[in-house]
């Protein structure tokens, strides 16, 4: 028995009692350290929840869009795409990017909506709230209600604090010009696609030079020149009560554009606010039958086919019967005409007869030279196909000859001119800026010597002829008037007209070309209720000219030769056969 007390009094206080103590003391070491585990474990989780809860509450209110959602970007939706400036030839900005938000709405997170249409109506005064509560009750799970906001609108619309409202960024197309350069340019739509003009063109272009960091992209235009050829254009449509006008100013050897005007325009911004007439480019799209303007080209190509000469004279004392048609002169002269007289006094029936004296079949290959039956090149979307006769009869060659019977685009008409005076190369008209010594594709459409003798022709219309109006003081000016009456229902209208002019300047060493064009001028008491080419849309371009020339570094003439009998430019030589000859 005592043995056994023993053994008990030594197991419970003896040896083994310190053992004992210590593996409690470890035991409650190791709990304590799972405790401390789990609860740094839990506060790192709480933290990384809320931290998550918080990015997420910036990003749904501030600055991105919940995932999956129509619209937004991290829904899947198109991303606004990426496209460098657009500059003029200067350097002017004519097209940027500018950041700016869109506003979305997830209509089911809507609690009051009458409360959060209000609230929305009184920051975004101009938003169609009867759009907007039927965009509530759409069913939709988002929606779009407004894009382009302000910085400002942004901030107000975040203060008002609705649950379902969120802001997207994106960058949004600025034209800083406003509507000056509207049809050139062109627009894109929400997500920055271009839609038209240079936007469209281009919009590869822009792409590429966006992603690469390459530049802006520069355009031949020059904003100076442009806005004188709209001032002037304006004016002249409020002046005569027109519908509408076009303009144009081509550099004659490069193919460059210096302006491309087309009247009404509309704002760039927003052009699904402004009528189909206004955003109808009629500079480049619009094909016009443009009358005696065409003459120039029916008497070059007479010319260069040794066809006729300048001595040569056509039959005008009376008007040409064609089946039931009858081709006369607006003032007729009643005699017979030389080949300079002919596109002085602008006769219809001269410039008949000398097509026909030429013949259809190389009218048609002339005319398809100068590029004057398809579609002109040029980086637009908006380009015209002339309207030419399937069947080319006589009846047409003669018409054609001058100006009827065929409808083209102001471009191709001022195209053909440049062609006409510089030497006779036909070049490609272009909106983007040619570098000195870019490579230009040339083709010659008519000799050297035939182009100078349409400069002296041209300058003979302005000096004393139907183009007199559009004769600047000290500058040599040539060029040539044109009046159709417009086709309406199949049937010409008499008082309703299509007025042009292509003036070139300066005619002895020419550089750069001026269209202007009218449609369906009034006449005025100034104009003594005249609305003809030489009274409507010569004075325009004389004005242009007149402005323009000095920013373009063209020197003005000493003398402008207007009292002697040949031009100033024109130097003569005798030949062989004994006739006089211009010299090249």
């Amino acid at each position: 028995m005592r043995d056994l007390a023993v053994r008990r009094w030594w197991c419970r206080y003896g040896a083994g009692a310190p053992n004992l103590r210590e593996s409690g003391e470890s035991a409650r070491a190791q709990r304590l350290e799972r405790a401390r585990g789990r609860l740094l474990t839990t506060g790192v989780v709480f933290l990384l929840f809320f931290g998550a809860l918080v990015v997420r509450t910036l990003d749904v209110a501030v600055i991105g869009v919940p995932a999956g959602a129509v619209g937004a970007g991290a829904g899947g939706a198109p991303q606004p795409v990426a496209r460098a400036d657009i500059v003029d030839r200067n350097g002017v900005l004519l097209a940027s990017n500018l950041p700016t938000h869109a506003l979305y709405v997830e209509p089911g997170k809507i609690f009051d909506r009458e409360a959060a249409i209000a609230a929305i109506g009184g920051v975004l005064p101009d938003l169609n709230l009867d759009r907007t509560a039927a965009l509530l009750d759409s069913g939709r799970t988002t929606a779009l209600l407004r894009h382009d906001l302000t910085p400002e609108q942004a901030h107000a619309i975040n203060r008002l604090g609705i649950p379902g409202l969120w802001l997207e960024r994106q960058d949004q197309r600025f034209y800083p010009q406003g509507r000056l350069f509207a049809h050139a340019v062109g627009f894109t739509d929400v997500d920055n696609r271009g839609l038209a003009g240079i936007e469209q063109a281009a919009g590869d272009e822009l792409r590429r030079r966006a992603e690469e960091r390459d530049g802006p992209l520069a355009l031949s235009l020059d904003i100076r020149i442009q806005h004188a050829l709209a001032e002037a254009l304006d004016d002249a449509m409020t002046t005569h009560r027109a519908v509408g006008a076009a303009g144009l100013v081509m550099d004659v050897t490069s193919g460059e554009l210096l302006a491309l005007v087309s009247l009404p325009s509309f704002d760039p911004k927003a052009p699904d606010r402004s009528a189909t007439n206004a955003r109808f480019n009629r500079a480049t799209l619009g094909t016009y039958e443009l009358g005696s303007t065409f003459k120039p080209f029916t008497i070059a190509m007479a010319l260069d086919l040794g066809v006729a000469a300048l001595e040569d004279s056509y039959d005008a004392t009376e008007p040409i019967r064609v089946s039931r048609h009858l081709i006369r002169d607006h003032h007729p002269e009643n005699r017979w005409l030389t080949v300079p007289e002919i596109l002085i006094h602008s006769s219809n029936i001269g410039a008949a007869r000398m097509a026909v004296h030429v013949g259809g079949e190389r009218q048609r290959s002339f005319l398809e030279a100068l590029g004057m039956l398809a579609r002109m090149p040029l980086e637009s979307s908006e380009r015209g196909r002339p309207i030419a006769p399937r069947r080319w009869s006589t009846h047409s060659t003669m018409t054609i000859g001058f100006g009827h019977g065929i409808a083209v685009t102001p471009l191709h008409l001022i195209a053909g001119y440049a062609a006409l005076v510089n030497g006779g190369i036909a070049v490609t008209p272009t909106l983007l800026r040619r570098e000195t010594g870019m490579h230009i594709e040339r083709r010659r459409v008519i000799g050297a010597e035939t182009s100078a003798v349409m400069r002296m022709l041209l300058y003979a219309v302005v000096a004393e002829g139907t183009g007199r109006k559009a004769a600047v003081p000290g500058y040599l000016v040539g060029g040539k008037t044109g009046t159709a009456e417009k086709a309406i229902g199949g049937r010409y209208k008499r008082d309703s007209m299509i007025t042009s002019f292509v003036g070139v300047f300066p005619i002895d060493e020419p550089r750069y070309a001026v269209l202007t064009l009218l449609d369906e001028p009034k006449g005025t008491k100034e104009t003594f209720g005249f609305a003809t080419a030489g009274w409507t849309a010569a004075p325009v371009a004389g004005a242009v000219i007149e402005r323009i020339a000095p920013f373009l570094g063209v020197p003005a003439a000493v003398d402008t030769g207007e009292s002697e009998e040949e031009p100033p430019f024109a130097e003569r030589r005798k030949g062989d056969d004994g006739e006089q000859h211009v010299a090249l």
